[in-house]
């Protein structure tokens, strides 16, 4: 009889959504038996093909079949230095799994969650690491830029990583709620790599506290930049500076990373009655669920177009319904309403679908017929434009680092360099592709290893 896809065991839809606990488990050891012996170790693996960082996914998931868990781990870690945070939000079904050859007439093999037990339950090995002589600046610590920290330190080179904030991780601790990606897994990442010697200066904002120019001036011999994308776009509406509207940046920023929503934080956040969010992605998904959690009685995701359009991974639309988020399809903002300075209600209008975009989803045209919603807070979640902090300052030092027309860092696509030479930058502030932590830590393996081969010459 076949072997059908194990599933994780999920908190209960009700009580999960009064706490940031892990919505998801682990499987067990028995079923992680079971669905590795689903994998037909295809010839010509596709699903290696779908990830971004070429992860070796059949040959980790027959050391699986044969319990060697730590064998496992170690092919993973020959490309990925973030296996339990990749296992939980990097978008399989778009990627790995999508390309699975099950797939096509059935469910794919759990690649997502076997990935996950092996980063949860093995731990990188410390290798004897040959100094080079080299020194690398690193920008930023979320994916791009942890992934090229280790490339780069196990090729023997000095590297420090200059992260703006109090706490390391980029998006990854201050965008992606704990009950996604739990914390204690992405610190244990963090400190596989200062076991490793990687240097990590906090509260360091590149473009203000030290320049390009000033790095360079310190002996660094190349400087791969991943600041991120952390300038959220906004919808250029009446009512949009009042009292009450957050981008999910600020939102969940605020949230994660400050606690604003306890009751003792020195940065409380205003909760009311009931919330709009704006957007129809991973991160609009992130701040509705978070909303729930931390009082908001209603919690309601409006988005233009319709449920086939949306872009957010199916879990985590799945997940939102569970936890009682309404979704409210067809509504483009046109207007918020103040009372009083505050949020009163937002105005939309309703919308159909026509021919399609430059996207490939077709565009929604308005109808003529308006809606008030009744919402006392608005949330944005219509993405980020890169911070122009760094360039800015490098023009200043008469330093000009190419940009295209919304700001992002132009690279070469394989080298990920800029027009400077020995300055490189990927992940949100060079986006290549999708923006998401697999696709970021493709950018610092491409990086890492034309900075590499620029070193040894």
């Amino acid at each position: 009889m076949a072997v059908e896809r194990q599933k994780v065991h999920e908190q209960d839809k009700i009580a999960r959504r009064s706490n940031f606990e892990a919505v998801e488990s682990n499987l067990t050891p028995e079923q992680v038996k079971l669905e590795a012996s689903r994998c037909l170790h295809c010839k010509n693996p596709r699903c290696v093909q779908g990830c971004p960082v070429n992860i070796q996914i059949p040959d980790f998931i027959e050391e699986l079949k044969q319990d060697n868990i730590d064998k496992a781990g170690e092919i993973i870690r020959q490309t990925s230095m973030l296996p339990s945070v990749c296992g939980r939000v990097c978008p399989q079904e778009r990627q790995c799994e999508g390309n699975c050859i099950l797939g096509i007439k059935g469910e794919p093999v759990a690649i997502g969650a076997l990935e996950r037990y092996v980063g949860d339950n093995t731990k990188a090995k410390t290798t004897e690491i040959i100094p080079s002589g080299k020194k690398v600046a690193i920008v930023g610590s979320g994916c791009a830029g942890i992934t090229a920290a280790a490339d780069l330190r196990k090729a023997g080179h000095e590297v420090v990583v200059f992260e703006a904030l109090h706490k390391l991780g980029g998006v990854l601790r201050y965008g992606i709620p704990p009950f996604r990606l739990p914390r204690t897994f992405l610190d244990r990442e963090i400190s596989n790599l200062k076991e490793m010697g990687v240097e990590f200066k906090t509260n360091v904002i590149v473009g203000k506290s030290i320049t390009i120019q000033q790095l360079k001036d310190d002996g660094f011999d190349a400087i791969f930049i991943c600041s991120g994308a952390g300038l959220p776009k906004m919808m250029g509406i009446k009512g949009e500076n009042l009292n009450g509207v957050f981008s999910a940046n600020e939102f969940l920023t605020r949230i994660n990373l400050m606690g604003a929503w306890k009751q003792d934080s020195v940065t409380p956040i205003r909760i009311g009655e009931k919330v709009a969010v704006i957007g129809g992605g991973n991160v609009a998904m992130d701040a509705a669920r978070t909303a729930v959690r931390v009082g908001f009685k209603e919690v309601s995701i409006l988005y233009r177009r319709t449920e086939k359009e949306l872009p957010a991974r199916l879990e985590e639309i799945r997940h939102a319904k569970e936890e009682g988020i309404i979704f409210k399809f067809l509504h483009a903002p046109v207007e918020i309403l103040d009372k009083d300075g505050y949020v009163g209600g937002m105005k939309f209008e309703i919308m159909e679908l026509g021919e399609p975009d430059e996207s490939g989803r077709r565009r929604p045209v308005g109808t003529g017929e308006y809606v008030i919603e009744d919402v006392d807070t608005v949330i944005v979640a219509l993405g980020t434009n890169p911070n122009p902090i760094i360039q800015r300052s490098a023009e200043d030092e008469g330093i000009e680092i190419l940009v295209d027309k919304k700001g992002y860092i132009t690279v070469d696509s394989e080298t990920r360099e800029t027009n400077i030479p020995c300055v490189y930058a990927g992940g949100d502030v060079a986006p290549v592709g999708e923006s998401n932590a697999i696709n970021a830590m493709g950018a610092g393996k491409k990086a890492a290893k034309a900075i590499n081969e620029m070193l040894s010459k």
